[in-house]
């Protein structure tokens, strides 16, 4: 599916939406997005750094240091 595509896909489903904290918390992602994406720092990582990344999340997998999908939703949840 193209970004058009998906994007018209993502208003009609937006303009379904009835709960107003459901909108704010959107609300809230997009401008936290915006401001990730216009940050002048920015600066992308180096095929070392990914690599480290990578590393570093195998190790973790390896060691069990992993979080569950439903308990990482709670901790987003609190968040608001």
């Amino acid at each position: 599916m193209d970004l058009q595509t998906r994007k018209l896909e993502l208003i009609q489903e937006f303009l379904k939406i009835q709960s107003e904290d459901v909108i704010s918390r959107l609300e809230k992602i997009l401008r936290k997005e915006n401001e990730n994406f216009n940050n002048d720092d920015f600066k992308p990582m180096t095929i070392e750094e990914f690599n480290s990344r990578i590393d570093k999340s195998m190790e973790d997998s390896i060691n069990d240091r992993l979080i569950e999908s439903s308990e990482l939703k709670a901790k987003i949840d609190k968040w608001n």
